[in-house]
């Protein structure tokens, strides 16, 4: 098959797979995947409600993406880790909860299907990613068969897929931690310069802090710029602490 015959096929593919989504005014759309793959989907509303009651045994809730400086549900605390992941990570630009619903038919067993990934998050490059949240543990035979139909479909379009699941430990805690810092009210311009010079060479976290000013003041700014990668440390051996060796981050990176 010719290059431009299997670019046909994947269109095929994908507009014969139904999506549903609310758009950015508030405008519920249906339509093919093959015409709506290029809308905005970083900017739809959640296409289902987040529900939560009395005895619920996961948690529901609001994570504020300080990548899009908007608010995106989450059902469960391994889910807002994926979320916060994603505001974390460098390349994404914007990110949604609940984007769309995904149906199609299932020809081999004559029934209709239908899918809602867990995230929509838009790369600076213009690549969207889907984003499936699900421990490897809880991945049955029906899950799976969902999860690679919709890596077929976002193949078809140009998208990215992935499934992910528990954050590694000691990467989720640090997370967290730098999560609290992530909101631009942390940011205090002249702090901010004086510890990326103070960290042009790596330092200890505390000592680098203190050769700022007092630690209670300069810490929230050097956590800020954790968060933003202009500042760099290794979140994945061990908890951040006082002898945590902090330095700027490569120029690629900012």
């Amino acid at each position: 098959m010719g290059k431009s015959a299997a670019a046909a096929s994947a269109w095929d593919f994908a507009s014969d797979v139904e999506v549903r989504f609310i758009d950015a005014d508030g405008i519920e759309r249906l339509g093919s995947l093959g015409r709506h793959w290029g809308d905005p989907f970083e900017l739809v509303s959640p296409v289902r409600k987040f529900v939560s009651f009395k005895g619920q045994k996961n948690f529901t809730g609001e994570y504020w993406a300080a990548t899009s400086r908007s608010h995106v549900g989450y059902e469960s605390w391994v889910e807002r880790d994926a979320a916060m992941a994603l505001d974390f990570d460098p390349a994404v630009i914007a990110l949604a909860s609940q984007p769309f619903r995904l149906a199609w038919t299932d020809r081999d067993r004559d029934r209709e299907r239908g899918h809602t990934p867990d995230y929509f998050a838009r790369l600076a490059d213009g690549t969207g990613v889907v984003v499936d949240v699900r421990p490897e543990g809880l991945v049955d035979e029906a899950a799976a068969e969902v999860f690679k139909f919709t890596a077929q479909v976002c193949e078809a379009v140009g998208w990215q897929f992935r499934r992910v699941g528990d954050l590694s430990q000691p990467y989720r805690v640090n997370l967290r931690w730098l999560a609290r810092y992530r909101h631009p009210r942390c940011h205090q311009a002249p702090v901010a310069d004086r510890l990326r010079n103070v960290f042009a060479e790596p330092l200890p976290l505390v000592a680098g802090a203190e050769a700022v000013g007092d630690r209670l003041a300069v810490l929230p700014v050097l956590f800020h710029l954790l968060w933003l990668h202009e500042l760099a440390v290794d979140l994945t051996s061990a908890p951040l602490g006082t002898d945590t060796m902090v330095h700027a981050a490569p120029r690629e990176r900012r």
